[in-house]
């Protein structure tokens, strides 16, 4: 508890205000919230996050995974979630670490460390995990370098190495090396949602996603769920209906224009969709998320 106490001191005296904020040291970013917060969408790339104090929670599919103080979530690909910061007041905010994993040191790391024992089944490319003392020793390290700034360059890469050193070798370790994996079932799987995230637009069928990364249908469909915790399409349409509210919300789009944008070819059908997917029609949505004071914090 000692040592959450002080990433969280620290990382409370280097966010002076609610949303997300990058640091000196690569690839470190902290986050603060005064108020709980709507549910935001939103695409989690490789990373860590560590949750240091309050609580949120995050949607995978029909997975729901819930941060408390000293609790470490593993994103493997980027996925499409819908996250919620549930505890947090202005006495006592929510605060976290995101460390984005660098593939190159990852990739390095995973040819020094012993291999755990291999998986039958690919795991979720998501996970939440309590973190161990090891792991919160490396964090604290890591983070003491914001007050240290001529030393960043120098310690920040080995801070960071030794974050990555105790997720090989913990609980997650079979986890991680399927960021950098390049062969297997779970490699084609991370093919296919890069594939996804870069066709979101266009109709696709499942046999010529199948044919894009070399598996047969019913076995992408498989090993894809297993991943995700979603369907090829439903992948898609996730990814379609968080750029559509982002394209309203940011650039001021009407439901009509997101949607043809996005590649829906039928407003009605959209609208049905994002209604059943974010709880209220597309006007009545974006209205409700500018009037919200937690919109500046999307975990």
């Amino acid at each position: 508890m000692e040592k959450l106490t002080e990433i969280g001191a620290l990382i409370a005296r280097h966010t002076s205000r609610d949303g997300f904020h990058a640091t000196p040291i690569e690839r470190v970013t902290l986050v603060r919230s005064s108020t709980v917060t709507m549910p935001m969408p939103n695409v989690y790339r490789p990373q860590l996050c560590l949750v240091v104090q309050g609580q949120k929670e995050v949607t995978l599919g029909d997975h729901v995974f819930r941060y408390a103080p000293g609790r470490y979530g593993i994103v493997t690909h980027d996925l499409p979630v819908t996250g919620q910061v549930i505890e947090a007041t202005p006495e006592k905010p929510y605060l976290c670490l995101y460390l984005d994993f660098d593939p190159v040191m990852l990739g390095q790391l995973t040819l020094r460390v012993p291999s755990p024992p291999a998986s039958t089944a690919p795991p979720v490319g998501k996970t939440v995990s309590p973190a161990n003392a090891g792991l919160l020793d490396a964090a604290l390290r890591l983070l003491r370098l914001l007050d240290e700034p001529a030393a960043v360059p120098v310690l920040g890469p080995l801070a960071e190495q030794e974050m990555l050193y105790r997720l090989l070798t913990g609980p997650d370790g079979v986890r991680m090396r399927h960021i950098t994996a390049s062969q297997g079932r779970v490699a084609q799987v991370g093919r296919a949602i890069a594939w996804i995230a870069q066709n979101f637009k266009e109709r696709f069928s499942i046999e010529r996603l199948a044919a894009e990364v070399g598996m047969s249908s019913s076995s992408l469909h498989e090993h894809f769920r297993g991943v995700t915790a979603m369907t090829p399409l439903q992948f898609q349409k996730q990814l379609r209906l968080q750029e559509a509210r982002s394209l309203m919300l940011v650039q001021d789009l009407d439901a009509t224009t997101a949607a043809f944008c996005v590649g829906y070819e039928s407003p009605s059908q959209f609208t049905r969709e994002y209604r059943r997917h974010f709880g209220e029609p597309p006007a009545r949505d974006i209205a409700r998320l500018r009037a919200s004071p937690g919109l500046a914090v999307v975990t």
